[in-house]
């Protein structure tokens, strides 16, 4: 599954990446001219989607502030999930139940790593 994961994530940098070098040259840029791309991207929200227009990755701040990137499988469900708030940060590895299988916080009330699979006791590293 963590294969998986990890192919769904570089497949949607590749898509940006595509997506950014297709896009050409702003209207009025020449060829060598460092106008050629903003220097700065600024939107509120960003979403990657596929042929349908169905969302697989998000980029957004959420009311309380904190910044979420979440990558979804096909059927639009979370798989993984980045975070940062004030407080610390965070990424999570959904299992098949969208419970955590990998956990790894880090807060200002401690870090920590966590693997959990259905059945089995869950693993807790604390420094």
């Amino acid at each position: 599954m963590n294969q998986r994961i990890t192919q769904v994530f570089l497949a949607a940098v590749t898509v940006l990446l595509a997506v950014h070098l297709l896009r050409g040259p702003m209207p009025g840029a020449r060829a060598g001219d460092s106008t050629e791309a903003p220097a700065v991207l600024r939107a509120r929200m960003f979403e990657l989607v596929n042929a349908e227009g169905k969302t697989r990755a998000s980029l957004k701040i959420e009311p309380e502030g904190e910044a979420v990137f979440r990558l979804f499988d096909a059927k639009g469900t979370i798989r993984v999930k980045v975070g940062a708030a004030e407080n610390g940060s965070g990424i999570f590895l959904l299992n098949d139940e969208t419970e955590p299988g990998v956990q790894i916080l880090s807060k200002n009330t401690g870090t920590s790593v966590a693997l959990s699979e259905k059945g089995k006791e869950k693993r807790v590293l604390r420094p």
